[in-house]
């Protein structure tokens, strides 16, 4: 359940927590919003909303119920004894649907290292089957206070150890990217919101079979291939990389760090948006905040509005390629494309030659405009499941 703190409503984030329910196999039942000043310590929604759930997951014999909002250790074993049925936050969410969706080893590795950091918060009480047992010289723990601690430190020995193995990937990516640097290869990658279209366009651009699919973090892996530009008469190196989304979690981005550093060292990126997207001014600013996080604020970037068979006659641009002024006032390229069916990929190989080239043009003052500001919705949001 999330707070709504009165600047708007809350269809967004519903929306988007059930497209990741759903991504995650799960059929979404009912939903439920409230009102509130600040979250409740204990329920986070308080003890008359709390029972309000409880009602609704007795009633649809929901089997779990999911939060918009990170919950604290304390209100989620509460929330769980209150309601009876496991309750997941969104930051377990997402990491339940990455721990799905790797494939490649060191994929395996970033999720197991954000699951295990994430859960380490949470061991504190949550084996009621081995309470703390009173009693004894001096009143001492029981069995219970020493299955805590077994636990805590068996998960901070797995933690070491995988730091240990990703800093060993870590060090084999550096050695790799300094041979690609050595060679001179121009190097593009892939960023944008989740679902944005950014694997469908990979395998429109090198003619490659990425897995793609309608759904949130389809893909997780990074996927790297030759690019030859008939512009520059020069091939580049093309990656394409995990997709942001609101609120990631942080442990997940530092976990995903050796992924993310493609985005860190490229020449070039292609931020791929969804022109469709209501939400699409609230997903470019996402993906820029991340991309300062992990220090790729200032790499070189073309806007591609992607899914342009998804937009209305009317609402088609009449040229497929423009400038835009960004927020930080740097003009940047925007090429509105269909990867689905090939609409201005001849304008998007166009910008790469001439990035390549180091030729982008510079801006007229007709050509500069600003992005459009939607107002982002504070509110928060329960999803209840079968």
């Amino acid at each position: 359940m999330g707070v709504n703190l009165g600047s708007g409503g809350f269809d967004a984030t519903l929306d988007e927590l059930a497209s990741l329910a759903e991504s995650a196999g799960d059929e979404v039942v009912d939903r439920v919003v409230c009102r509130r000043k600040v979250p409740d310590t204990a329920l986070f929604v308080g003890s008359g909303k709390a029972d309000e759930i409880k009602a609704l997951v007795m009633g649809h014999r929901a089997e779990a119920v999911l939060f918009d909002q990170a919950l604290s250790p304390a209100q989620q074993r509460n929330l769980e004894v209150h309601l009876g049925v496991p309750v997941a936050d969104r930051t377990l969410l997402i990491l339940e649907i990455f721990a799905a969706r790797a494939q490649s080893h060191e994929g395996k590795l970033q999720v197991e290292l954000a699951r295990l950091q994430y859960l380490s918060t949470r061991l504190v009480r949550r084996w009621s089957h081995l309470e703390r047992q009173h009693g004894g010289i001096g009143g001492h723990g029981g069995p219970g206070e020493a299955q805590i601690e077994l636990d805590r430190r068996m998960i901070g020995e797995r933690i070491k150890l995988l730091k240990k193995r990703l800093a060993g990937v870590k060090r084999q990516r550096g050695t790799q990217r300094k041979a690609r640097e050595r060679s001179g290869v121009f190097r593009v990658s892939l960023v944008g919101y989740t679902n944005a279209g950014k694997s469908t366009l990979f395998n429109a651009l090198v003619k490659a079979r990425a897995y793609a699919a309608d759904q949130l973090f389809a893909t997780l892996d990074t996927t790297t291939r030759s690019l030859f530009i008939e512009g520059a008469s020069h091939s580049v190196s093309l990656s394409d990389t995990v997709g942001f989304i609101r609120d990631l979690p942080h442990k997940l981005v530092e976990a995903f760090e050796t992924t993310l550093q493609e985005a860190t060292d490229a020449n070039l990126l292609l931020h791929v948006v969804d022109a469709a997207s209501p939400q699409r001014d609230q997903q470019i600013a996402e993906v820029e905040r991340v991309l300062r996080e992990i220090g790729a604020g200032q790499v070189p970037q073309v806007l591609v509005y992607n899914k342009l068979d998804n937009l209305a006659p009317d609402l088609c641009p009449h040229e497929l390629r423009d400038l835009l002024v960004a927020p930080s006032g740097v003009p940047v390229p925007r090429v509105f494309v269909s990867a689905k069916d090939g609409r201005g990929l001849d304008q998007l190989r166009d910008v790469l030659a001439e990035a390549v080239a180091g030729v982008l043009p510079a801006p007229s003052k007709a050509e500069l405009s600003a992005l459009s500001s939607r107002s982002v919705s504070d509110n928060t949001s329960t999803q209840l499941l079968t």
